[in-house]
């Protein structure tokens, strides 16, 4: 009941502020600028894909507004840069740091910020660009907003911005359900889908070639993505983190409860039909276990029909591929997520150690294809479930079109009110 409340609120904002632009004479800005806070990491193809899927719904839903992406991140790789460029060309990228009253470190982004008519904080964990959004508001008087994020995570103090804020969606009904008992008071406060569901950044060319060398027949294979209970930070290079034995301990010693399920679909996958397997990863620290804790652990006779990547990949190279497979099963959120924006089923595990960003599967209608590994009722189902999915692609495909329409009727929603309050700033 409160989800649909908060649906009908956004709808109730969108034409009061399209009545207040008539009603009061304020003239909307021809080609509004908005100044976006994403690229949280490089090492995660999740993450990565936040930036090309808001740029994507800015480009459907607002054609005529220009976005300066302004990366999180201390380091953005060339060819993360080109990835972009290549799909969004009129994309403006600026770097630089700014402090809390609103002092840009550098002339790019001091004119961003002057030339920007709205701060968006882009979809991710936790609020990770409050400070920014703070001293942005503080400091011209514009207004932010947050796009698609999980609320109370890694101790960010975000509860008093977010009040602040003209709107806030959470990718997760946990999180929206905390804000509110939280007594966070945003003008706006809803569900919305996570920016990636939009990401529709593309490499054929590698995607084809890569495939072409492994024996990967399009619609005769299937994605796996394993995980660590906690993500190794330590292997993260641009990170610079300490090595961290309590966290280490935990992966070592879950990993072969998280994985001997996976381990056993690629088993009867293999043994079942005539698909091959495909392991892959969302995260660049997943390659090697990807072999250490899946392939190795095969019988040989089904090691014949499964690949292991070798190799890091983009997310432009990881979408490609998945939209030639019958579908995934991972221990990532992210990659799922790119899935079913592309009407690729996609099978969710998760645990205790991750966000309530999980919860969304239950929102889009998928809650029989997202497990709980903490529960050993969810891991008995895992297998048979994801031999359905692959055994019957004309069911899989349904529900993934319905959960892809429902992702996509929710995109214009929150999008129609992105727009409506750039078209509510008078100027």
């Amino acid at each position: 009941m409160e989800f649909r409340k908060s649906l009908k609120r956004i709808g109730l904002f969108v034409v009061a502020t399209m009545l207040s632009s008539i009603v009061l004479g304020a003239a909307p800005k021809k080609n509004p600028v908005i100044l976006l806070r994403s690229g949280w990491q490089v090492e995660n193809i999740g993450d990565i894909a936040h930036t090309p899927g808001f740029l994507a719904l800015a480009e459907k839903y607002i054609p005529n507004a220009e976005v300066i992406f302004w990366p999180f991140y201390h380091y953005l790789p060339d060819n993360e840069v080109e990835m972009l460029k290549k799909r969004f060309p009129k994309m403006k990228l600026v770097q630089g740091k700014l402090s809390a009253d609103g002092v840009a470190s550098t002339s790019e982004l001091a004119e961003a910020i002057k030339k920007s008519d709205i701060f968006i904080n882009n979809s991710g964990p936790a609020t990770l660009g409050w400070a920014e959004a703070t001293a942005y508001k503080k400091s011209t008087g514009k207004p932010f907003g947050v796009y698609g994020v999980t609320y109370g995570l890694y101790g960010t103090p975000e509860k008093e911005m977010l009040s602040q804020a003209e709107f806030v969606f959470f990718r997760d009904t946990v999180s929206l359900e905390r804000a509110k008992r939280e007594g966070i008071h945003a003008k706006i406060m809803a569900w919305g889908p996570d920016a990636a569901f939009a990401a529709d950044v593309e490499d054929e060319a590698k995607a084809i070639a890569f495939l072409k060398e492994n024996k990967l027949e399009d619609g005769k294979f299937v994605c796996c993505i394993p995980k660590q209970r906690m993500t190794p930070m330590w292997l993260h290079a641009h990170k610079n983190r300490p090595f961290d034995p309590e966290r280490n301990n935990r992966n070592e010693a879950m990993k072969e409860h998280d994985h001997a399920p996976m381990v056993k679909a690629i088993i009867e996958i293999v043994r079942q039909t005539n698909l091959k397997v495909l392991i892959v990863s969302e995260d660049e620290v997943e390659v090697s276990i990807g072999k250490e804790w899946l392939y190795d652990k095969l019988p040989e006779d089904v090691k014949q029909r499964v690949v292991w990547k070798s190799n890091f990949w983009l997310t432009d190279e990881a979408i490609s591929v998945y939209k030639r497979s019958v579908g995934l099963f991972s221990h990532e959120q992210h990659s799922p997520i790119m899935c079913i924006g592309h009407a690729i089923p996609a099978i969710l595990g998760r645990w205790e150690e991750q966000s309530s960003k999980g919860t969304m599967w239950t929102t889009i209608g998928l809650n029989d294809w997202v497990f709980d590994f903490d529960n050993e009722e969810d891991i008995k189902r895992y297998v048979p479930a994801v031999l359905d999915m692959v055994k019957n692609p004309k069911a899989a495909k349904a529900k993934t079109m319905k959960a892809k329409k429902f992702v996509e009727k929710k995109q214009k929603e929150t999008m129609m009110v992105v727009k409506n309050t750039i078209m509510s700033i008078k100027h």
